[in-house]
């Protein structure tokens, strides 16, 4: 297969982000956060659907028993689709009402780690959070512009999170649910884009997606380019691994103040060159 292929859809993303492969469904999910809406592509016969959501929405996670737990703006909920119901658990930020999710994810354990944002990209007021099993959550890092990741490690050694307009990827150090010793990761240069959403495979490279740089990376576990996929889409905002084996690569965009295009707002799915993912984690609740 060519590096990569754009999928076959009638309608562009606004601004794609929070994929998620889901063995459950076999398939993957995406949202739209502006639109606002949530995707979802078959695996089994590339049947695309999308569900219009009432607010904008970052992320979703799977729950053991069945739908997802979901960060909109206005919080944390309980989301279901077929019939669509939203619950809402809770806000983090209510002193804070222009802000909203962006992106999360489930480690091994099922723990979520998500950030928070300005939804105008004013201003350091974004936070990364920790939701435990018990729907509890806790402010665990503060002082970012857009929050972006999370990913784990596969040892789950380290935390990798990142501030896109600072430019800058974070790699912590994890004891169970305890960060520690932040520490400036990788550093993208002025022809790099920005990074925004990651993943990390098999083998513990971390695959990138450049806002603004028109490609997917990949950085071994010392934080050393590898490889660099380019992709006709400018604004590329997010990595999942997907499919039996996960070794299938897919990749979002955003369409968000560009002129009409193919590429940009569309799925893509890349050629991992042999590389397989890490399953994602289930909340257990």
């Amino acid at each position: 297969m060519v590096e990569w292929r754009r999928i076959e859809r009638d309608q562009r993303d606004i601004l794609g982000e929070g994929t998620l492969w889901s063995a459950r469904d076999n398939a993957l999910y995406w949202t739209d956060i502006l639109a606002p809406a949530l995707n979802r592509l078959s695996l089994a016969d590339n049947r695309i659907e999308r569900w219009d959501m009432p607010e904008p929405l970052g992320w979703v996670v799977e729950r053991a028993g069945g739908g997802f737990i979901a960060g909109f703006q206005s919080g944390f909920a309980k989301l279901d689709l077929d019939p669509l119901r939203i619950e809402m658990i809770g806000d983090p930020e209510p002193e804070l009402p222009n802000n909203r999710a962006n992106d999360g994810k489930a480690d091994a354990s099922g723990t979520i780690w998500c950030g928070t944002m300005d939804f105008d990209c004013e201003g350091e007021m974004g936070s990364l959070y920790r939701i435990d099993p018990d729907l509890a959550w806790h402010r665990v890092d503060s002082g970012y512009g857009v929050c972006n990741g999370p990913a784990f490690s596969p040892d789950g050694k380290w935390l990798y999170h990142t501030d896109t307009i600072k430019g800058v990827i974070y790699r912590f150090s994890r004891d169970g649910n305890t960060l520690s010793e932040r520490r400036d990761f990788i550093r993208f240069g002025d022809t790099d884009g920005a990074p925004d959403g990651m993943t990390v495979d098999a083998e513990g490279y971390l695959w990138v997606a450049h806002w603004g740089g028109a490609r997917v990376s990949r950085f071994d576990p010392e934080g050393t380019l590898d490889r660099a996929i380019p992709l006709p889409a400018q604004q590329v905002t997010n990595v999942a691994f997907a499919g039996e084996n996960l070794d299938r690569l897919f990749a979002t965009s955003a369409a968000e103040n560009l002129p009409e295009s193919r590429y940009d707002g569309a799925l893509f799915e890349l050629d991992p060159d042999g590389i397989s993912g890490l399953p994602p984690g289930i909340f257990p609740a």
